[in-house]
C-alpha cells in the first residue's frame, strides 16, 4: 500500500516527526523569532567590552603613567577622577538599537547600558592641574608627574 504513494508521501509518512519538524524550522524562520536569536545570537558574539578592562600602572623617575586598554570605546564615553592620591578611570556605554520593517513599524528596540571603573591609588597626592592624558587607537595613557617632597634634616 506504501509503495502505491509518491516518494514525497512516503518519507512523511514513515517519518512519524516530519510534519512537526517543517512547521517548527519554518516557525524558526519567520520574525519574530529569527530577530530573537539573532540578538541572542549577538550577544554571545559581542559581550560588553568593558566588564573587566586592563590597567597597567608603571612607576618611572619623574612620574607614573597609567595605561587602560579600552578597545572600541570612544573618548566621549571615558571619564577620569582625581581625588587626593586616587585617580578613577570609568567608561560608561549606552546603546540603543532600533529595528523596522518594511513599513518603518519597530518590531524589536534594544537598550543597553554598561559601566565598568578602576581605582588606581598612588603613594602621594595628585595635582590634577599637572595631570595630561590621551587617548589614541584604544589605549588611555594618564601621566601624573611625581611631587618632589621636602627633605627633612635630622639633629
Amino acid at each position: 500500500m506504501s509503495s502505491k504513494l509518491p516518494k514525497k508521501q512516503q518519507s512523511e509518512h514513515h517519518e512519524p516527526f516530519g510534519q512537526l519538524m517543517k512547521s517548527m524550522n519554518q516557525f524558526f524562520q519567520e520574525r519574530p523569532v529569527r530577530g530573537l536569536l539573532q540578538n541572542i545570537d549577538n550577544f554571545f558574539l559581542k559581550p560588553f567590552p568593558l566588564s573587566a578592562f586592563s590597567v597597567d600602572v608603571i612607576e618611572k623617575e619623574n612620574e607614573h603613567l597609567v595605561t587602560a586598554e579600552l578597545p572600541g570605546v570612544n573618548k566621549e564615553q571615558i571619564d577620569i577622577h582625581i581625588f587626593e592620591n586616587h585617580i578613577t578611570i570609568s567608561v560608561n556605554n549606552k546603546e540603543i538599537i532600533t529595528e523596522e520593517d518594511e513599513n518603518n513599524h519597530v518590531f524589536v528596540k534594544k537598550q543597553s547600558f554598561g559601566h565598568a571603573s578602576k581605582t588606581i591609588s598612588l603613594p602621594q597626592p595628585i595635582k590634577e592641574h599637572k595631570v595630561k592624558a590621551s587617548y589614541k587607537d584604544g589605549l588611555l595613557q594618564v601621566r601624573i608627574p611625581k611631587e618632589k617632597g621636602k627633605r627633612i634634616s635630622i639633629d
